[in-house]
């Protein structure tokens, strides 16, 4: 089994720096009238910051990338480094089924003072495994920044196999994996063959991810429980197993609140309306508000986890 290699700002792997261990892919908070609320998003970045992080991820599914333009992800990945960037690796999405439209974000991202990039499978196209690699590959030229790739088959229809990762690991850049595939054993096989640190990309996984070995999680509901998640990794990985899975335990009806029923970005900001974290949970279409009853077994999830201390609705 390789060794895991944990980022921070004054130390790094001996192939290129790692992702951290706790990573939220943050939401884009909007203004009322659809425009992105930049004052919103750095409160929230700090926010995040100060409670376990030491990674965010944006422009990712849940930043709502599909709907935001390229001057909008420029700008949030400056403002965010400019507040938090010398406390949390800042992880740009640079996904797309078309390769020059990929370099491009690559390119814009690091321009903006990204940190890293997260580099999804191409989606719909359900190109080859070849195609796979080129396209990767030409993204990871593209910068000298880190890449994780990302791998969620739920959502781009294809699959990375075992050797993909074996022939994208040797590439000096690409150097982790968000895996939100579900499975852990082929997980822990291609940990063992190569040398990318491993995240989970799935919040109800996470303690089974770091059971075969992987560096840590990129979450969603790490926007409201970033500490619990923080404390349940430190726990695990100084060997209290015990403690872990009881702090796990504990946050099984948020983490089935906001993810059981696919609509991460939609139930989190209603979660973070609830919490008072963002001014407005406005999101972009297709995407649309959570229900009234969707609202109320969200708030209700955070105060079973005790995150919420009443189940009174947000003024």
């Amino acid at each position: 089994m390789r060794a895991l290699y944990f980022w921070s700002m004054t130390h790094s792997t001996p192939r290129s720096p790692s992702f951290g261990t706790l990573l939220t892919a943050m939401v884009t908070p909007f203004a009322p009238d659809g425009s992105v609320d930049l004052q919103a998003a750095v409160a929230l970045a700090e926010h995040l910051v100060a409670n376990g992080h030491d990674g965010l991820v944006l422009n990712g599914t849940t930043g709502e990338s599909p709907t935001t333009h390229a001057p909008e992800k420029a700008e949030l990945v400056r403002a965010v480094v400019d507040a938090v960037g010398d406390r949390a690796m800042i992880v740009a999405g640079a996904g797309s089924n078309d390769t020059d439209h990929a370099v491009r974000m690559a390119r814009q991202a690091a321009e903006a003072g990204a940190h890293g990039l997260l580099v999804v499978t191409p989606y719909y196209s359900r190109p080859s495994q070849d195609g796979i690699v080129r396209h990767t590959v030409a993204v990871a030229d593209a910068t000298d920044l880190p890449v994780m790739l990302y791998d969620v088959p739920g959502r781009t229809g294809v699959r990375l196999a075992s050797a993909t990762y074996e022939r994208l690991a040797e590439h000096e850049n690409i150097v982790a994996v968000k895996d939100a595939t579900g499975d852990v054993f082929s997980a822990a096989r291609t940990m063992a063959r190569t040398d990318l640190d491993w995240y989970s990309g799935d919040d109800a996984l996470f303690l089974a991810f770091l059971a075969h070995g992987a560096a840590g999680l990129v979450s969603v509901i790490g926007h409201v429980a970033g500490q619990q998640l923080r404390d349940i990794g430190d726990a695990f990985r100084s060997g209290q197993v015990g403690v872990a899975a009881e702090g796990f335990s504990r946050l099984v009806p948020v983490i089935d609140a906001i993810m059981s029923a696919g609509l991460g970005v939609v139930m989190v900001k209603a979660a973070l309306r609830e919490l008072d974290l963002i001014p407005s949970g406005g999101l972009r279409l297709p995407q649309v508000e959570a229900t009234g009853s969707e609202v109320a077994s969200v708030r209700g999830a955070l105060v079973e986890a005790g995150l919420l201390s009443v189940a009174s609705p947000t003024d």
